[in-house]
């Protein structure tokens, strides 16, 4: 993963370099390790997402604490930088705060959209009664359909709306949001000195930490997830506590503005990274489930708050770290490793799948949308075919090329074509 200079060279590419360089606009385009692995992370992230999918016992997630919720997040603040650090630099304060504030509402207007449309999905799919499933209760939706006395629908919605109501399923845009919201904050604090930066970033970590929190009497910095705390006791907060999350989506911001210099690639730093990563696997999923590591259960049980995802555990940070440095100096510089030579017939084949993955990369907010919309159909698919091998791989190839063409149809649209092409064409 691109760890600062969002440049690439552009001189003499070809294939999948050259098309990315030139959806980019220019010889200034990102890195290509940035598109790449934020192109991995989306496919991960449908994998994981599509219910009963046996793909989801082998992805990344299952060999360490970090996941692919990690790439896109950090890979996100290192777009971000790229997009809107720029906008700072060379429009002023209030406009770039005015460009975060749009996106915002951009990154809004999609979660409000992701959540109606894969309601109306699972009612539809609930009243197909063709597998006796209840798909709305699956995503734990019966605040909308099992109204209490004091809570209608009504006040759901309004709920909803106003992110006071953040469901399962539909949470990590909500964190996206509030990041993207401290990013002024940042910018303001870097105009002072960088370690105003780092002591804001490391407080609003420690203070998105229960453990911590509790143990000090301090408050819990996250946001409630249901607004009926009153009725029923309910004190379920957010998943993802953007005040744990904004520490991964930083430090890819300050990589990429240069703020955190790259790291050396040297030996030392290889085997510590690998050390570590290696290390991590006995107390990961795969060594608990597969390698039948009872002590390494009973560890995760014990030293939940190092690992946690919903305030981003400490160790969480250090494993995606290190997995990133061997990502980052395994792709070469400027992610020269990943572009194949030659003019073989497996050269073709992989250039062609990197400019995929690029593109997949480049359109992440609408690829992202669609896989989670995706992911509840690919679940009812596999319902309905069952779940051979076979099914299962031909439902995940599907659930990819709706990905795939979802990227490229955004691409086009992001082009503008009816801007260039030529009056009577």
């Amino acid at each position: 993963m691109t760890l600062a200079d969002p440049d690439t060279v552009t001189a003499g590419m070809s294939g999948a370099a050259a098309a990315h360089s030139a959806s980019q606009g220019g010889a200034r385009v990102r890195d290509l390790r940035l598109d790449f692995f934020r192109g991995i992370a989306m496919f991960i992230i449908l994998f994981a997402h599509t219910p009963g999918n046996f793909f989801t016992s082998w992805i990344p997630a299952r060999w360490g604490f970090s996941d692919a919720t990690e790439i896109f997040v950090f890979c996100s603040g290192m777009a971000s930088a790229i997009a809107f650090g720029s906008t700072f630099d060379r429009a002023g304060f209030a406009l770039g705060t005015a460009r975060v504030a749009y996106r915002v509402w951009q990154v809004y207007w999609a979660h409000v959209g992701l959540f109606v449309a894969t309601v109306a999905l699972v009612v539809f799919l609930t009243d197909l009664e063709i597998t006796g499933r209840n798909y709305w209760g699956q995503l734990n939706l019966w605040p909308l359909f099992v109204e209490s006395e004091r809570w209608t629908n009504q006040d759901i919605w309004l709920s909803f709306v106003t992110l006071r109501y953040v469901p399962n399923y539909f949470d990590i845009l909500p964190m996206y949001m509030v990041v993207l919201i401290m990013m002024p904050v940042i910018m303001a604090l870097s105009r002072v000195n960088l370690w105003l930066v780092a002591a804001f970033i490391a407080l609003t970590w420690l203070m998105g930490q229960r453990a911590l929190t509790e143990t000090l009497g301090l408050p819990h910095w996250n946001f409630l997830a249901e607004p009926w705390v009153k009725d029923n006791g309910s004190q379920r907060e957010w998943f993802f506590n953007p005040f744990g999350w904004q520490l991964i989506f930083f430090t890819g911001f300050a990589f990429m503005r240069g703020w955190l210099p790259k790291p050396p690639v040297n030996t030392t730093l290889i085997a510590l990274a690998l050390f570590l990563v290696l290390a991590n696997i006995p107390l990961s999923n795969i060594g608990v489930r597969e390698f039948g590591f009872d002590w390494a259960r009973e560890w995760r049980i014990g030293n939940r708050a190092w690992i946690t995802k919903s305030d981003f555990g400490i160790l969480r940070y250090v494993h995606f770290l290190a997995l990133a440095y061997i990502c980052w100096v395994a792709a070469g510089d400027k992610g020269a490793r990943l572009l194949a030579t030659g003019a073989g017939l497996w050269a073709r084949i992989w250039q062609r799948l990197l400019s995929i993955i690029l593109k997949v990369g480049q359109q992440s907010l609408a690829v992202f949308i669609v896989s989670m919309f995706t992911a509840r159909f690919s679940g009812f698919a596999m319902d309905v075919l069952g779940r051979d091998v076979w099914t299962v791989v031909a439902v995940n190839l599907a659930g990819m090329g709706v990905l795939v063409l979802t990227a490229y149809s955004a691409g086009w649209f992001k082009s503008q074509p009816w801007r260039t092409r030529k009056a009577g064409a």
